[in-house]
Parts: C-alpha cells; structure tokens; sequence
C-alpha cells in the first residue's frame, strides 16, 4: 500500500472506532415497564402519524387541485383562441 492509502484507512479506522465508542458509552437498561409502556403508545403514536400525513396529504392536494384548475383554464383558453382565431381576453 502506498503511503497515501495508508493515512486513510488509518483515520478511517480511527473514525470508525471514537463513532462507536462513543455509541456504547451511552449505554442505558431500559425497564420491563418501561418497555410495556414504550410498548403500548406505539398503536396511539401509529394512528396519529397516519392521521397527521393524511391531513397533510388532503391540504396539499386541495392547493395544487386548485393551482391546477387555473392553469387548465387558461390553458383551453389559450387552445380556443388559437383554433377559433379570437382572443377572448
């Protein structure tokens, strides 16, 4: 191995092991309540996620209907003056 390569598996590997000492050194044991608690939010947090994307979902989908319904308009009247030859603007 060339000198450069060398020097750059070195900080990878260097890199690699402070990311992953400093993962394990924030190790916490997590309670059998805990974990039934942690447990069973989990259905109320699921439901209110998918409501949350739902609702987000209808009001973007309202306002770009909406954005699109203007621009066909204009679009068919751009159409029709073009084919019929009179500028209804």
């Amino acid at each position: 191995m060339k000198l450069k390569e060398t020097i750059m598996l070195t900080v990878a590997a260097l890199a690699f092991l402070l990311i992953t000492g400093i993962a394990k050194s924030d190790e916490k044991t997590i309670t059998p309540k805990e974990f039934v608690t942690a447990v069973s939010e989990v259905p109320g947090k699921v439901g209110n996620h998918f409501k949350n994307e739902v609702s987000k979902t209808k009001e973007y989908q309202t306002k770009v209907w909406a954005d699109q319904k203007v621009k066909n308009a204009e679009m068919w009247s751009k159409l029709k003056s073009l084919f019929t030859g009179k500028n209804d603007s």
